[in-house]
């Protein structure tokens, strides 16, 4: 009989539960179709008392997660503990200075010490598998490292956390603000126990610098993540953005231009036509250009225990069958220093609050002409009191150029508060 594989789970949580169930619930599926038995022979968590909803008496507890990466019987170290540092680190490093290979799905860990995680288990022999730390069970890892390995690969971009696109989307179908939205994903157990890892962008960047780093040969550099959230984000951007053909989305994209490596997420204006533009609620989608397929549009569930714990068992499927591929998308050393790059021009959409007063209007174009920055389309809306919201959609133009231009807007006496600068990206 084939050898099985057995597993150590670190973390059972929602996604580790998950695990747990579709091996117990689909062993002779997984036998069958990796060619071998797999098995879990240890778990750790916590808490050994609560209530997971699977049974986990078959299995050996450690309240140490490091003492379970290096039990003798255990062949992979699934990591499902989260957090960049802390147990989940220490236990990682644990399996992998001792040749196990590892399984996680921690966008954070791997953002921050993915190159001496890489580095460590090379030099074991281990491999690394963390399917189910971009964009849950959307197979996109596995996409850039396998199916698009003869591309070079020219932009990937897309929506990588849920719970922003849930509240944007929300906020434009339901007319609510920023905050009433934000209460109500809470009150549905949306937002990490840090609601900024999500709003803020860290969460979305994370799993942006592990796709930029796999498509364009580069070590990891979440430091580079040029990063903004969507607390500014008001119903009146929403609704005058829809106004004129555009949805706001969290947007990541990455590319290697020549100054170096642009990694971005931040709140961007999409044509409402596009993919990206008609993605509602909490799913997730990823778009990879090549220079050979062009482009591809993955879009699924990015959260949730069965999607997540699906992409952690491909990753286990994959080891049971002998497939190896470099953790990163080819050798540690092999990878080159990712030299951050400014965002490339491109269209903004500008709102701001104009006075009611003689050559009002002229001083703002004035501003913005004087800083370079040249208008494709204006609308100006009804007037509040005194004022009137004024929208500005911007020809191409550098981000140093618009910074220059809201900084001579400031200095207006006719702007009303701070003015709004999304970005336009070409999708």
């Amino acid at each position: 009989m084939t050898h099985p594989l057995r597993l150590g789970i670190a973390g059972l949580g929602t996604v580790g539960a998950g695990v747990v169930k579709i091996v117990r619930q689909k062993s002779e599926l997984l036998a069958a179709r990796a060619g071998r038995p797999i098995e879990i022979v240890a778990v750790s968590a916590r808490s050994r008392g609560k209530d997971r909803g699977v049974n986990l008496s078959d299995y050996a507890w450690e309240d140490d997660p490091v003492a379970l990466a290096k039990r003798a019987d255990v062949d992979v170290f699934v990591e499902l503990m989260g957090g960049s540092d802390g147990p989940a680190k220490a236990a990682t490093e644990a399996a992998l200075a001792l040749g196990k290979d590892v399984v996680t799905a921690n966008k954070a860990l791997l953002a921050h010490h993915g190159q001496a995680l890489a580095q460590a288990a090379e030099a074991k022999g281990a491999v690394i598998r963390f399917e189910a730390a971009v964009a849950g069970g959307i197979p996109v890892i596995k996409t850039l490292l396998e199916g698009l390995a003869g591309n070079e690969m020219t932009r990937v971009l897309g929506v990588m956390n849920g719970t922003c696109n849930y509240i944007l989307t929300r906020m434009q179908s339901a007319g609510l603000s920023y905050a009433e939205v934000f209460e109500e994903a809470n009150q549905l157990g949306y937002l990490e126990a840090d609601p900024n890892l999500d709003v803020g962008g860290i969460d979305a960047g994370h799993k942006l610098a592990i796709l930029a780093s796999i498509a364009f040969g580069t070590e990891i550099n979440f430091d580079g993540v040029q990063l903004q959230g969507i607390g500014d984000i008001t119903i009146e951007d929403i609704t005058q953005a829809a106004d004129m053909g555009y949805r706001i989305k969290l947007l990541g994209v990455a590319r290697m231009t020549g100054r170096g490596l642009e990694q971005r997420m931040t709140p961007c204006l999409v044509p409402d036509s596009s993919p990206l533009g008609q993605l509602e609620g909490g799913t997730n989608m990823v778009v990879l250009e090549g220079d050979q397929v062009e482009q591809i549009v993955l879009r699924g569930p990015g959260a949730g225990e069965g999607p997540t714990a699906s992409a952690v068992m491909g990753d286990v499927m994959d080891i049971a069958r002998g497939i190896r591929p470099a953790i990163f998308g080819r050798p540690s050393r092999e990878l080159a220093a990712a030299t951050a790059a400014a965002s490339a021009p491109a269209p903004y959409y500008l709102r701001f609050s104009l006075l009611d007063k003689p050559g009002a209007l002229a001083k703002v174009t004035t501003a913005l002409g004087n800083a370079g920055v040249s208008i494709d389309r204006m609308r100006q809306y009804g007037h509040a009191d005194t004022s009137a919201p004024v929208l500005i959609v911007t020809h191409k133009s550098a981000h140093s150029e618009l910074e220059a231009a809201l900084s001579a807007m400031d200095a207006l006496d006719v702007v009303v508060g701070k003015p709004v600068a999304l970005r336009i990206e070409d999708v």
